[in-house]
């Protein structure tokens, strides 16, 4: 417990680079400069108005020179990814698991951030994460699960794109790479929480819009993301009580 909670310090500056990777890569800049700045006016951010959650609630989520709304997106993020940091900490212990645990984390909070903004899943997040988790997770634990999880989860996600390509895209196809690699055969659990849980804007839109509703297009990877999490750390039990059932 004492460990978990001593991660959640640098899990709220990791929160904090994700907001700068959510907000830059989409666009094709580089994450490491120009410093960062308001979106606004331009003007470069001080140290004091750049700590995680506690700037915004100082600054009462306006700029401080133009006073320009933040988005509350931000601190959302940084408090998103140091209680994941946190639960793999507490959930997997010091480790090999825990860090594989907590980068795909991470790269779920980014997605979910570039998802909700800019309603894309860049290829230069969840490629390069695809790979290194699969690479993590096989050496960690020798199986071919990792792989077919990955595969499968695409595979799935790519027919459903095919036969309904207002659903969802290529991004959501790619996103369930790293899904598979991540959570091996709990990937099921993932893909099957997310769509669940999709359902509810769905039907609502629905209610509410009628037939124009199937016009008006919901990002699909903060859905995703919301799956991989509960399978992450629930997966196994969720399957074990599923079969379960079934015998």
């Amino acid at each position: 417990m004492e460990s978990a909670l001593v991660s959640l310090a640098p899990g709220l500056a990791l929160g904090s680079f994700l907001n700068v990777v959510a907000a830059r890569v989409p666009r094709r800049a580089s994450i490491v400069s120009p410093a960062s700045a308001c979106m606004e006016c331009g003007t470069p951010i001080a140290w004091r108005d750049n700590i995680p959650v506690l700037s915004y609630l100082l600054l009462r989520g306006r700029c401080r020179h133009c006073s320009a709304s933040i988005s509350p997106l931000y601190p959302a993020v940084e408090v998103a990814t140091a209680v994941l940091v946190a639960a793999c900490v507490l959930d997997f212990g010091l480790g090999g698991r825990m860090l594989v645990g907590a980068l795909f984390c991470a790269v779920l909070v980014a997605v979910t951030a570039t998802d909700l903004t800019h309603r894309i899943i860049p290829n230069r997040i969840v490629v390069p994460a695809f790979v290194v988790v699969l690479v993590a997770q096989t050496a960690l634990e020798p199986s071919p699960q990792w792989a077919v999880g990955a595969l499968v989860a695409s595979g799935f996600l790519f027919l459903a794109v095919l036969a309904y390509p207002a659903g969802m895209g290529m991004g959501d196809v790619k996103l369930a790479l790293v899904m598979g690699a991540a959570l091996g055969k709990t990937v099921a659990v993932a893909l099957m929480l997310g769509m669940l849980s999709a359902l509810v804007p769905a039907v609502f839109l629905l209610a509410r819009h009628g037939s124009a509703a199937r016009k008006m297009g919901i990002p699909f990877g903060p859905f995703l993301a919301l799956g991989s999490v509960v399978a992450l750390f629930f997966g196994e039990q969720i399957v074990d009580w599923y079969l379960a059932l079934l015998a």
